[in-house]
């Protein structure tokens, strides 16, 4: 996340500033976030009349101001080096969120506080956030969270194993611990009708390729609910419900904003990163039926149109959406 796009979402967050009424409420929590980046933030803007109070790590001092004057604790841990303050808060969050990934091949946050983390006297919900890249790929087909994880890359792998660690953590301890494996993520800031207005936006075609979204906002929903009805070592997919080729949601968003889409680039053909080549490797369709009958979800963006369309009335792509508070 850019400082400048951090700046535009917090001015957000800090605006939605704790009710007075929220504090007649029974369910407020204590939220310790490892890892405060674009999902997290956005689910704190979204439910901060639900939260007591807000502290998480970042990488850089930087990135710490800047969450700092939204209100939000902020403290500095690399991936190694942390600040002993996060074990004080530690021992009284309700609620943890991870939010960082594997690095090494090991997960960092289980590396210096699997300890701290075991032995938090209120802790009663943990949340994992991680990607449906584990099942690797399906060919097209379908796939819930049942299917046998099959990850093609090694960043998958590493996710795997750390989705195993802390379920194993959990097993025995008095927290819940429930694992997020989230599809491709879009949302205010960071959606194709941004990339069609910046002119960085590719219509690359793979015959048969499909991917699964999810709105940042239904993230934050699927979240919320399952704090609320903790399941002890859960997997839940957030997807949407219409997987489709990534040709088309560009083509739609350009469509949204009266705009010529860019030409078709065969996949073979297209500069890419290896990163990014790489997601294309994985081919499935992603079931999330178990967020609808175990959670009671319904979600707001069901499909990649329903979630552009509303980022667009929202200004999304226009040069005052990017320019706005809004981001």
């Amino acid at each position: 996340m850019s400082a400048h796009f951090a700046h535009r979402l917090l001015r957000r967050i800090y605006a939605a500033k704790l009710p007075a009424t929220a504090a007649r409420l029974h369910d407020l929590m204590n939220l310790f976030v490892f890892g405060l980046g674009y999902t997290a933030l956005q689910f704190i803007r979204l439910h901060r009349h639900r939260l007591t109070s807000v502290s998480g790590t970042v990488r850089s001092l930087e990135k710490a101001k800047i969450v700092e004057g939204a209100g939000i604790q902020a403290f500095r841990f690399d991936g190694k080096d942390f600040n002993p303050t996060i074990l004080q808060h530690l021992e009284r969050t309700e609620a943890l969120l991870i939010s960082v990934p594997p690095a090494d091949g090991s997960d960092p946050v289980l590396e210096r506080f699997s300890e701290a983390i075991a032995a938090a006297p209120c802790l009663r919900w943990v949340g994992y956030l991680s990607t449906v890249g584990v099942y690797g790929d399906a060919g097209g087909a379908w796939v819930d969270e049942t299917t046998p994880p099959n990850p093609a890359t090694p960043r998958a792998r590493y996710r795997i194993a750390a989705e195993r660690q802390w379920l194993e953590l959990g097993a025995s301890a008095p927290f819940a611990v429930q694992i997020f494996r989230l599809a491709g993520i879009y949302g205010p800031g960071r959606n194709a009708l941004t990339k069609i207005a910046d002119g960085t936006a590719k219509r690359i075609v793979k015959p048969g390729q499909v991917f699964n979204r999810i709105h940042v906002v239904d993230i934050a929903q699927v979240l919320m609910t399952s704090m609320e009805h903790p399941s002890r070592n859960a997997i839940y997919n957030v997807a949407d419900d219409e997987p489709g080729p990534p040709q088309d949601v560009i083509a739609y968003a350009a469509e949204l904003l009266g705009s010529e889409p860019p030409p078709e680039i065969s996949f073979d053909e297209a500069e890419q990163t290896p990163m990014a080549r790489a997601f294309y490797a994985d081919n499935k369709r992603v079931r999330n039926t178990r967020i609808k009958s175990e959670l009671g979800v319904r979600l707001r963006y069901p499909t990649f149109r329903d979630g552009l369309r509303a980022l667009h009335e929202a200004g999304e792509g226009s040069k005052a959406g990017q320019s706005g508070p809004g981001g």
